[in-house]
């Protein structure tokens, strides 16, 4: 947790409003700021922004980004000139707006500079004249220079989808290993959160390929009725694309073995999620999750006991949400996931060893890492990386947990977060620091929030504060915290107006 309520305002700083602005003059254009730690980002639609208060029906209403990268993102399958090295970048179309991870200067105890969504220029409904732009971060963005080779197997139907309709908003974005990536069209949102282990390549290939192998699953298929076959159809329509699409990688992945068999390696956690008006479709492989902020039951008391804070004075809980997570976490940490696996492997006592698959792997399922698929792309790989491959069935699949969700009327909001974010913090704390920091500042970017108390946890743990731990390297501040993508899915009708004109 923070400091207390008044450590809440610190990181969202009114100077970053004439930074923002600046970036559009020509002078600006040449001092491009630091895109290295990630990106935070929103989202509200536009069609919102003429329409009363009393016509605003739409479930969702507003979505907030942010990504935080600490690993380094070299992928082995870039071609060997390409200069887009960041280790993170984003780009979108015009109704997404964001801006690179900025820290307030070391006088300040911790936090960014201010997200899009501007606290003090944001109060009040969004009128006729805003309008949110393209990132203001002058990298190459995610499809600057050359891309790796698995992801341009297809990319001419999958990077940019506004390209061919005019109609669909999008967003895409790395963070280290991470990908985000969003897509808002005929009344539907598509969320994926990518997860990478051992490279990019893998979650390369999923923002590249995953939502077109959606969409063509769904395409025609899906109508307005919202019955349980409907719901159903849709979850199925979502596994089968997640299916074709890790085929095709592994398949990618197997022709170029010869020249990179550490794709073999690579592979990422999985979390995807749909919504349409109010049902909320989700699929996940791996620990990426979607826990949603909804209102206690009837009979809960909202005020408690409360409890103690760092300095060890009591504090009332005001709290009148609870968290309830909608999806499953595949790890060791599960028994059934764990009892699944040695069963699968009776001859294999170390199937599992350290708390680990094959004493390698946190993550049960996993899309790509072929060498605990196969054994050819575990005898392809060098054999420093091989592991004891007894028999022929698979130590992890890719069959994902799916759930369909009829949102509620106390349903505030839901977050979406890769596992970086629940390494120091539970799904309560997560739900609890969102409705705290709303509550005292309603115009305030929730996602970069999270961000912001993961860095503060971090740094708390190592013994340093919040600028010591960002000015360690990337890569080497990987030992402190995850690479983290977070996006708050807005539930309730708080509606956010943009602060460039």
């Amino acid at each position: 947790m923070g400091n207390g309520w008044t450590k809440l305002t610190h990181c969202f700083h009114p100077a970053s409003t004439r930074r923002l602005r600046a970036a559009k003059s020509p002078a600006a254009a040449l001092e491009p700021y630091d895109e290295s730690l990630g990106h935070s980002f929103c989202y509200v639609p536009a069609s919102l922004s003429s329409s009363s208060s009393s016509e605003r029906t739409t479930t969702f209403v507003s979505l907030s980004g942010a990504s935080l990268s600490a690993n380094t993102a070299t992928s082995l399958s870039t071609d060997s000139n390409s200069t887009s090295l960041s280790s993170a970048s984003f780009e979108s179309s015009t109704s997404f707006f964001s801006v690179p991870l900025q820290p307030v200067g070391p006088l300040s105890d911790r936090g960014f500079l201010s997200g899009p969504i501007e606290r003090s220029y944001l109060s009040g409904p969004l009128d006729n004249s805003a309008s949110l732009h393209r990132s203001v971060s002058h990298g190459g963005g995610v499809g600057g220079g050359p891309s790796s080779l698995l992801s341009r197997l297809s990319r001419a139907s999958a990077v940019s989808p506004a390209s061919v309709d005019p109609n669909i908003q999008w967003a895409q974005g790395k963070a280290g290993e991470d990908r985000v990536h969003v897509v808002v069209s005929r009344g539907c949102i598509f969320v994926g959160i990518y997860d990478g282990f051992n490279g990019p390549d893998a979650t390369d290939y999923l923002l590249s390929n995953l939502y077109p192998a959606v969409e063509r699953e769904l395409n025609g298929k899906v109508s307005e009725r919202h019955s349980e076959a409907e719901h159903a159809l849709v979850l199925n329509s979502l596994s089968r694309a997640l299916r074709e699409t890790e085929a095709a990688y592994l398949n990618a992945a197997d022709k170029m073995a010869g020249v990179n068999p550490e794709l073999a390696l690579m592979g990422s956690c999985v979390l995807v999620m749909l919504m349409r008006g109010q049902d909320v479709y989700l699929m996940n492989v791996g620990d990426s999750r979607a826990v949603l902020g909804t209102s206690f039951s009837e009979n809960a008391d909202s005020i408690n006991d409360g409890f103690f804070n760092e300095y060890g004075e009591r504090m009332i809980d005001l709290r009148c949400l609870s968290a309830l997570q909608l999806t499953l976490d595949h790890s060791t940490c599960d028994e059934d996931e764990v009892r699944r696996i040695k069963k699968e492997h009776p001859d294999d006592p170390s199937a599992i060893a350290n708390d680990r698959v094959k004493g390698y792997l946190k993550v049960t399922r996993a899309f790509g890492a072929g060498f605990l698929k196969q054994p050819k792309w575990n005898n392809a790989l060098l054999k420093m990386f091989r592991i004891d491959y007894i028999g022929t069935s698979p130590y992890i699949t890719c069959n994902p947990s799916l759930h369909h969700r009829k949102l509620a009327a106390g349903d505030r909001f839901l977050i979406l977060s890769s596992d970086g974010l629940y390494q120091y913090m539970t799904n309560d704390e997560a739900v609890a620091e969102v409705e705290l920091f709303l509550a005292a500042t309603p115009e305030g970017d929730p996602a970069q929030h999270l961000i912001e108390e993961v860095l503060f946890r971090a740094a708390k743990k190592a013994g340093m504060d919040f600028h010591e731990l960002l000015e360690i390297a990337q890569g080497d501040r990987r030992r402190y915290h995850d690479d983290v993508s977070v996006i708050v899915i807005s539930l309730e009708g708080r509606i956010w107006r943009s602060c460039v004109n």
